[in-house]
């Protein structure tokens, strides 16, 4: 695999464009992405119940095949009704016209403040303006990106090449968003992130499982404030320019793909809201996967382990007690907790007992560990043989007064 850097157009075929239309006072609140042929796609889309107008329409539409997205930033266009359902049509029918192609091939997300009808003036003038603008290279990608922010501080893009069985050389990418709201639970057919990643690797229409895996070892497992969102999306578009064979079953693409979607995810939760540091727990000796991942993400997701690193404070117990709200199977006297940072170690708990006693060189230890800027919480179950990881952040003074001033 070589990693490059690359944005959404890096594969061949695709072509993007993000532009200002006036959702957004001055920056840039509308993206296009487009494959030059259709390509074959997976979605995945947000468990909430309140599900925001595009997703709607994105599962309505239920595509196996599509040509160009569009994406609006500034506005979630969630919890709008009828009209709401109206416009994202609308903008699906503008794109498709703009481009030459059938509506059927374009996809729709938003993202931003909940409750607001869409300017619609305003996004159909901006239409034409991206499609207009559409190019390959570091600028296309680089506005695309930013087009589709809200409260990010940084574009969010990765991209790497994989050579194939057949010695076909594919190149796979994404941008994604978010840096709040994040707590995702994306489900194929049935993902604020919004996530499009894009290959001109082959793949066949039965891809969606493995799309599936890639989520859950990704994005999935990644909370900045678990919340999950109206709007959460995550598309992968494969438009087999590249030639070969078909990379379904190819390890090195989906090594490609993972590595991909994990960048972006991580991408994520350092951007977090009001964020000061990474968290990454990684967890070993569970039953089996789906148990591991489990612990991790609970952990992950208590704000009072998040609230805990942001203070340096080492309070094993709060670990202790996101993990026994796991689905994991664990014996409390068989459990190991280690933290470590930046080459440092220190061992909290073992075999059913405190390693950390108030005010001894452990404590001293731990805090050192804690001063740094990315954590990581180790834990072995030792309850069999399967391991799985989460990211995700801590949460400061900031991260409230960010959201207690930002309309969602």
């Amino acid at each position: 695999m070589e990693v490059f850097d690359g944005g959404i157009t890096s594969p061949k075929g695709f072509k993007a464009a993000g532009v200002h239309c006036g959702i957004k006072k001055e920056k840039l609140d509308l993206a296009v992405i487009y494959s030059e042929v259709p390509a074959k796609c997976a979605i995945a889309y947000t468990q909430n119940k309140v599900r925001a107008a595009p997703i709607e329409v994105m599962m309505k539409k239920d595509p196996k095949t599509l040509q160009a997205l569009v994406i609006n930033s500034g506005n979630a266009n969630a919890i709008t009704g009828v009209q709401g359902i109206y416009d994202s049509k609308q903008m699906v029918f503008l794109t498709a016209q703009t481009l030459g192609i059938r509506d059927t091939l374009v996809g729709v997300a938003s993202t931003g403040v909940i409750s607001r009808f869409l300017p619609m003036e305003k996004i159909s003038t901006g239409i034409p303006k991206a499609v207009q603008a559409l190019g390959k290279g570091p600028e296309a990608d680089d506005t695309a990106a930013r087009a589709i922010m809200t409260t990010d501080t940084v574009k969010k893009e990765a991209a790497c090449k994989v050579t194939l069985k057949d010695g076909t050389v594919v190149t796979i990418a994404g941008i994604t968003k978010g840096s709040g709201m994040i707590s995702p639970a994306m489900k194929v057919l049935h993902a604020t992130t919004l996530t499009f990643m894009v290959t001109d690797a082959h793949l066949t229409k039965n891809f969606n499982r493995r799309w599936q895996d890639m989520m859950d070892v990704s994005f999935n497992v990644i909370s900045v404030d678990g919340d999950q969102s109206t709007n959460d999306i995550s598309v992968f578009l494969a438009n087999g320019m590249a030639g070969g064979k078909a990379a379904d079953d190819d390890p090195a693409f989906w090594e490609g793909v993972r590595y991909v979607a994990q960048q972006l995810a991580k991408k994520i939760v350092i951007d977090g809201e009001g964020a000061t540091k990474l968290i990454e727990v990684m967890v070993h000796g569970a039953k089996n996967p789906v148990q591991a991942r489990s612990a991790a993400r609970a952990i992950i997701a208590s704000s009072l382990v998040k609230t805990a690193i942001f203070g340096a404070d080492p309070n094993f117990g709060r670990i202790l007690a996101a993990l026994g709200n796991s689905d994991a199977e664990f014996n409390l006297e068989k459990v190991k907790l280690v933290l470590r940072s930046n080459g440092d170690s220190v061992t909290l708990f073992e075999d059913g007992a405190p390693m950390l006693i108030a005010g001894s060189e452990v404590e001293a230890a731990a805090r050192r560990v804690l001063s740094h800027k990315k954590i990581v919480i180790d834990l072995d179950l030792n309850n069999g043989y399967s391991s799985g990881e989460a990211w995700g952040c801590d949460l400061s003074y900031d991260y409230v007064k960010i959201n207690a001033m930002y309309t969602t």
